[in-house]
C-alpha cells in the first residue's frame, strides 16, 4: 500500500480506502462489512469513510459494530464521519441538518456514538449551507478540535471560493482551517481537482478523499451490457444516480476503456481507479464493495498505476475528451 500526506498536513493516508455510502445497511450484513473491512485493513487501507446521512446513521452504527469487535490498535486506522443532512431523513427538525454551530457539535457527539469512538480522524461539512455564515462553522469546527473530538476538519463538494474563505476566516481568527475536501473525482467528472482546485492545492494546500472513482460502477464496465440485479443503479430510490450517469454516450466511452483494459491484462475498475490516484494530488480514492473479490480486484489498482504512461494516458484522452480547459492567464 502506499500512503499519502493529507495535504500538507502530517497525516498520512492510504492511497486507497474503504467507505459506507450505498453498501452498509442497504446491500450488506455486519458479516460481510466485517469481512471486507477486514480484507481493506489487512490490504493496508487505513482509513475508512463514512457519514451521518448513509443509510439515515445505519451506516455508522453497522460500521461501529466491525471496529468494536475487530479491536484493531485505534492508533492504527482513521475513521470519519459527516455533517450536514442529518440522519433523521423527513422527520428531520429545523436545527438537525446544516452546519450551525448547534448541528456541527451535536452532530459529532451522535457520531461518536454510532461510531463507537472517542474522536473522530476526519470530520466533513457534507455540503456547503447558504444559511450558516462560514464564519460560524469554523468556529465550530476548531471548538471540536480543542476538544479533542475532531483531529482535523474538511469539507466536501465545496466550491474554491467557499474553501478559501474558510482558510480567511481562520487565518483572521488564528483557528484552525480546512484540511482536507472530499470531491467526486473520475474520468467523467473531473473540473474540481484539475481545475477549480489548482489554486489551493499551490498555496494552502488541500488533501482530496476523492469520492466515486468509478462514477458510482459505471467505470468498472459492469453495465455494459445493462443493468445487473442487485447493483447499486437497481436499488430503489437510486433512480437518480442511474438517470445521472446512464448516458449513451458515457456507455461508449466505458466500453472503449475497457478495450484499453483488456489490452494491458487488467480489469477496467482497476484501471479507472488508477487514473484517478496517478492524480498527485489526490491523496486518497475512496472505493465501495459488497463482495470480497470486487474488493480484492479493485486493491489491486495500485500495481496499475506504473502501466499508465503518457501514451496510454493520451489514448484514455483521446476516448474521454473531456480534460478541463484551463484559464490561458
Amino acid at each position: 500500500m502506499e500512503y499519502r500526506r493529507l495535504g500538507k498536513s502530517g497525516l498520512q493516508v492510504s492511497a486507497l480506502s474503504f467507505g459506507s455510502w450505498v453498501s452498509f445497511s442497504k446491500q450488506i450484513n455486519d458479516k460481510v462489512a466485517e469481512e471486507l473491512m477486514s480484507i481493506a485493513y489487512d490490504h493496508g487501507v487505513n482509513f475508512f469513510d463514512n457519514a451521518e446521512i448513509y443509510a439515515l446513521g445505519e451506516s455508522e452504527k453497522m460500521m461501529g459494530r466491525v471496529i468494536k469487535k475487530k479491536k484493531w490498535d485505534r492508533t492504527s486506522f482513521l475513521v470519519s464521519s459527516k455533517v450536514y443532512f442529518g440522519w433523521r431523513g423527513k422527520e428531520n427538525k429545523p436545527n438537525q441538518t446544516g452546519l450551525s454551530r448547534k448541528h456541527v457539535i451535536e452532530a459529532c457527539d451522535e457520531a461518536l456514538k454510532r461510531l463507537q469512538v472517542d474522536y473522530l480522524d476526519l470530520y466533513f461539512c457534507h455540503r456547503p449551507d447558504k444559511n450558516t455564515p462560514i464564519e460560524e462553522t469554523v468556529l465550530a469546527m476548531n471548538h471540536l478540535i480543542q476538544q479533542g473530538k475532531v483531529l482535523y476538519w474538511g469539507t466536501s463538494e465545496w466550491s474554491g471560493v467557499e474553501i478559501m474563505e474558510a482558510h480567511r476566516v481562520a487565518e483572521k481568527y488564528r483557528l484552525i482551517g480546512p484540511t482536507m475536501e472530499q470531491p467526486q473525482y473520475n474520468m467523467f467528472e473531473r473540473n474540481k481537482l484539475e481545475n477549480e482546485y489548482l489554486g489551493i492545492f499551490k498555496t494552502v494546500g488541500l488533501g482530496t478523499t476523492i469520492w466515486s472513482p468509478m462514477a458510482s460502477g459505471l467505470l468498472s464496465g459492469k453495465y455494459n451490457d445493462g443493468i445487473p440485479k442487485n447493483s447499486r443503479f437497481a436499488l430503489q430510490g437510486f433512480d437518480w444516480l442511474r438517470d445521472r450517469w446512464m448516458l449513451d454516450d458515457n456507455l461508449k466511452k466505458v466500453k472503449k476503456i475497457s478495450e484499453l483494459a483488456n489490452k494491458l491484462g487488467v480489469s477496467t475498475a482497476a484501471l479507472s481507479i488508477a487514473w484517478c490516484v496517478k492524480n498527485q494530488n489526490v491523496s486518497t480514492a475512496i472505493l465501495g464493495a459488497t463482495k470480497k473479490q470486487q474488493l480484492l480486484e479493485n486493491l489491486k489498482s495500485l500495481d496499475v498505476v506504473p502501466m499508465l504512461t503518457p501514451e496510454l494516458m493520451e489514448k484514455i484522452e483521446t476516448i474521454l475528451k473531456n480534460k478541463p480547459k484551463l484559464p490561458d492567464f
